[in-house]
């Protein structure tokens, strides 16, 4: 399969991983590592795994983006056949610099265990149970940091994108899926097994369309490009103004009822469908929230364009290791 690549350092060549047990292998898995420098001098190793596409790249402490690979997902129910696609490009961003990550940051589509320990992305559907951490600790010998792809956008809007400055957000990709990470006072939520902010399984329409998920009516059975080439029998780029303002009604419906439950006033939203559909899709989400969101604390809600644009999902992972890292700067807590 072809990656497509962008980069900033020459090829540097690195050694060639060792095979053992069917699996790339650079180092030993770690369980509890040191890391050692600071947030500013880190290089993350950022991974974003998408329904449509994959990705890697090199973030700097910053949220510089260094290099990037990317390649399309494959379409396959083997699982290795995924695995071995994402280790490929892994491969390729690490031979191109001489820069040496210090941790590996995933954002991965959802649901998964908590800490990322196996992942179940509802739009991949050859990874169910994989122990997605596991194998990438084995294969890098690096310390890797998973969690919802919707939730590391969360992170990294928070930390140089459009929320920056932010106690409490709704952070949204409207894509391939739909998916969501919410930060209150200051804090992103995990919930009890890391899935908290899956706003792309609010029930937006009673009797609408089944969701992959099993349930009925769901933003993401309605809204994303799945779902709308569907329901038009066209890419979801070809959608008409008709479809592109109802999906932004829906969102706005799914964003004042976050809003209403949680007393937050901005919603970042990213993602090619919600970009794509550009001021006909907001406006709508904006007329849809100002309708609903009645209470005194709800009625300023806003919905922005996300900040980061297409380095949202690799900053948003970088984000996730920095996460990590600071936790572990604080002690644990």
């Amino acid at each position: 399969m072809d990656a497509s690549s962008e980069t900033t350092d020459p090829p540097a060549g690195s050694a060639a991983p060792l095979l053992e047990g069917g699996l790339l292998v650079r180092g030993r898995a770690v369980d509890d590592p040191v890391l050692e420098g600071s947030l500013e001098s880190d290089v993350f190793l950022a991974v974003d795994i998408g329904g449509t596409k994959m990705e890697v790249g090199l973030v700097d402490g910053a949220g510089l983006v260094l290099d990037r690979v990317r390649t399309a997902t494959p379409e396959a129910t083997d699982p290795e056949v995924l695995n071995d696609a994402l280790c490929r490009i892994i491969e390729e961003v690490l031979s191109h610099s001489t820069l040496v990550p210090s941790i590996c940051g995933v954002g991965c589509g959802g649901p998964m265990e908590s800490g990322g320990r196996t992942v179940s992305p509802l739009n991949i559907p050859g990874w169910r149970g994989f122990p997605l951490r596991r194998r990438l600790e084995r294969y890098l010998g690096l310390p890797v940091v998973v969690d919802n792809d919707a939730k590391a956008l969360a992170l990294g809007e928070g930390w140089i994108g459009a929320a920056r400055g932010e106690s409490n957000y709704l952070a949204m990709v409207v894509s391939t899926g739909v998916g969501g990470g919410v930060v209150l006072d200051g804090r992103l939520l995990d919930g009890s097994g890391g899935n908290a902010g899956h706003i792309g399984h609010l029930v937006v329409e009673p009797l609408g369309r089944m969701c992959v998920c099993g349930g009925q009516g769901c933003l993401e059975a309605e809204v994303s490009g799945t779902a709308i080439a569907a329901i038009t029998g066209h890419p979801a780029s070809e959608a008409d103004i008709v479809m592109r303002r109802r999906c932004g009604t829906l969102v706005g419906r799914a964003v004042a009822s976050v809003a209403n439950l949680l007393d937050l006033q901005l919603a970042v939203v990213a993602g090619s469908v919600a970009l794509g559909y550009g001021e006909e899709f907001f406006a709508a989400a904006q007329d849809e929230i100002d309708l609903r969101c009645g209470l005194d604390f709800a009625r300023s809600t806003r919905i922005e364009r996300a900040g980061l644009g297409a380095d949202g999902p690799l900053v948003g992972a970088a984000a996730v290791a920095r996460r990590y890292c600071m936790v572990k700067e604080d002690g644990g807590r």
